[in-house]
This record gives C-alpha cells, structure tokens and sequence, in this order.
C-alpha cells in the first residue's frame, strides 16, 4: 500500500454549530463584515476564515473541498457545479488564445467535444494523440503546449495512463499536467505520481448516490487560488457554483469511499474473471490479459483495487441492445448514463457518453459500437448477479447452454 487517502479524509474534523457531528450548511449568498477594511482586503487577497460571496467561497464548499484534498493528497481544491465546469474552468485558467493542449484522443465523449468543437474557436488548439505512445506525446509539444491532457483510467476503453511518465515529460517541457482522475478516486492518487492538476465528477464515485451533479479540481494553494481570483479566477468569474446543501451531502458520502470503491472493485474484479473465463472479450485493467494491467500495478494503492468499471465488446451493436434491454428486465442493473451509483448501470458508450466523437474517430480509438460500459455495483450478492448476467447472455445465444 502507497498510499492511504481513506486515513487522511479520516483525520478531518469539523462540527456544526451547537456541536453537531456534521458540520452547519451555510445558507447564504452573502456575508457581513464587521470592518469596511476588511471586505477591501479580502477582495484583494484571500482571509483564512472570511468569506465574501458564494460564487467566491462559502463554508460548505470549503469543508468539502478540504475533503477532496485529503483524499486526493493535494495542498488545495476547488468545488465546482460539474466536472465538465471543473475541466473547463482548468483549461481555460492556464490556455488562452494561440496556446495548444496536447490530449489522449480516447476521453469522456463531453470533454472532446469542448476540446475538439470549443476551445479552437478561442484560438486555443488541441492535439489528439496515443496517450501510450509517450515519444508520440513528446514529439508533439511545441513552444505553444501549455498543458497534457489525460484520464487516469479512460472512458470507455479503460487505458491506464502512464502518469509517472507523462509527468517527466510536462516537466521536461515546463508544462502542466493535467489528469482527470474520475474512473479511480482511492484507486490512483495522480499528485502523488506526479501530476499539476487533478480533476473529479464529484457525481460520479465520490458521491455514489447518482442524486447530484458537482465536480472539484485539485492542486497546488497558488492555482486554486488563482481560479477563485476576483479579478481573473475562472472558477470566479464563470460562477460554476455548488449548492450548498449538495456539498453537504457529498461530505457526508465521501467518508464511506473506501468501503465503495473496495466492493466496486471486488464485484467488477469478479465478474471479468468470470465471463472472460466464458469466452466474453472484456476490458478491466485487474484482469492479466489487459495490456495495462502491470502499469496498473506499479500506480494503485492496491488495497482499493482496480475499480468499478468495465466494458465487453459484443462486436455487433443490436445484439449489445438486446443484452442491455435483457439485463435490465432481469434486474441485474440499470440501462443508464453515469456511473458510480450503488446499482450497476450499463449503456452503449458509442452512441451515448462518447457519441460526441465522430464514427470515424471513434474507428481510430478502437471504440466499437457493441462494446458495453458497465458500472458494478456495490451488489452483497455478486454472484446472484453473474448467473442472472449469464442467463440474458444464454438467452440471447451470445454464450451457448
């Protein structure tokens, strides 16, 4: 073990008022000062303690954030509405016009869009490349690269990163590493190995319960700072504000993450073993076969495993249908976007999460449209899931009685 994120988020300690064993929600867009001069200093720099208003900071956001920190080992976070306003906010802190990103081309289908259809008409460009070919992403960063862009775990394919690598890289050039870390909080500490910035859907994992939409970004005290700048603060500035009473929530979610991600991890860890045992192309990195599964190895903090995500390639997208349809009669989980839930949820990332990316650049990334995303729930009984998975598998003569 490396690394234990669960004991730092254990170690917080903040009470309500009257003593509360959680703390107060903040239910103001405003605050009073007791001093004039007080109100000039904070609009000029930040005051431990004070607070100005909410699309600035406001006491809830900061506990949680505070949260993310510890569980991402960073000096500071930032909470935002979404982890799309998190990438946008990051991006658009460090780039302006005539900069380039250098980007894995196998990203969530949101983020490629806002890189691919958005930022250039900023005068911002973007360079998609083979995240794994590292001389690849070395050959492409010019006196214009501000910044490499990469998923910890990609969305759909489930790519590990080299992050250790990449970070040499950055380094070497003076440019920042960004890496999106939604696929594997616990699992993967990024900052640890190396990376600027770390980015989450707060929707996702972390909060567990697929009732809210929120995202954070963690980094270092003087970039989160600047994003929250009165004067030139994206996160400021564009007021990608949290709800009070949903940070509140997701603080009182992220102390029972370890628990989750452990039986996310346990159940997919299973059931990968189990249907590629049965001839199912799968793609999981715990799985010896996946061409990362030793990357994997040396970057996890291996308590928590290798994550609740999965994909298997059924080839042919109508029959991927039927089984989803199937699955979802058998209750064997929900056909539904998103992840992290308690329930596992599946769909067709194709023509869905990623139906953003063009059919063609879809080609080139190896996303065929029969390949499944699942996300394993936290199921007490697993292996009731697997024989009802088995049978809408059986039923639909993808796998033979």
């Amino acid at each position: 073990m490396k690394f234990d994120p669960a004991t730092n988020i254990q170690q917080l300690s903040a009470f309500g008022e009257f003593g509360g064993v959680n703390p107060s929600i903040t239910d103001s867009s405003t605050y009073t000062f007791f001093k004039s001069e007080t109100m000039k200093e904070l609009f000029e720099s930040e005051i431990e303690g004070c607070f100005l208003y909410s699309r600035h900071w406001n006491p809830s956001n900061k506990y949680l954030s505070d949260a993310i920190s510890a569980l991402e080992n960073s000096e500071a976070s930032q909470i935002t509405s979404s982890g799309m306003s998190a990438i946008a906010c990051t991006i658009l802190q460090i780039c302006q016009q005539g900069d380039q990103i250098i980007s894995s081309r196998t990203i969530y289908g949101g983020t490629y869009a806002f890189f691919k259809n958005i930022l250039p008409r900023y005068g911002i460009t973007v360079k998609f490349v083979d995240i794994a070919n590292l001389n690849d992403v070395d050959s492409n960063i010019n006196s214009k690269s501000k910044l490499i862009y990469c998923e910890s775990i990609s969305n759909p394919l489930l790519e590990v990163a080299d992050i250790p690598s990449l970070s040499k890289i950055a380094k070497k050039n003076a440019i920042k590493l960004v890496v999106d870390n939604t696929f594997s909080p616990m699992s993967i500490t990024p900052i640890n190995l190396g990376a600027d910035v770390v980015i989450h859907s707060l929707t996702k994992f972390i909060n567990g319960t697929s009732d809210c939409v929120a995202g954070s970004i963690s980094s270092n005290k003087n970039f989160i700072s600047n994003l929250s700048d009165v004067n030139s603060g994206m996160c400021m500035l564009l007021g990608p504000v949290l709800d009070s009473f949903r940070s509140a929530s997701i603080l009182k979610n992220i102390h029972t993450l370890h628990i989750r991600i452990k039986k996310h991890s346990e159940n997919a860890q299973f059931i990968c073993e189990e249907l590629e045992s049965l001839g199912i192309k799968v793609m999981y990195p715990g799985l010896k076969s996946h061409p990362n599964h030793l990357l994997m190895k040396t970057i996890m903090n291996t308590q928590y495993g290798f994550g609740g995500i999965l994909a298997i390639d059924l080839i042919k997208e109508e029959l991927a249908e039927s089984l989803m349809e199937k699955m979802q009669e058998q209750n064997v989980g929900l056909l539904a976007v998103s992840l992290g839930y308690f329930k596992t949820l599946f769909s067709l990332p194709g023509n869905s999460t990623s139906s953003e990316i063009s059919d063609e650049d879809q080609m080139k990334m190896g996303l065929s449209k029969g390949i499944i995303r699942l996300s394993i729930g936290i199921d007490n009984n697993i292996h009731h899931s697997l024989d009802k998975m088995i049978n809408c598998m059986t039923n639909l003569k993808i796998l033979k009685k």
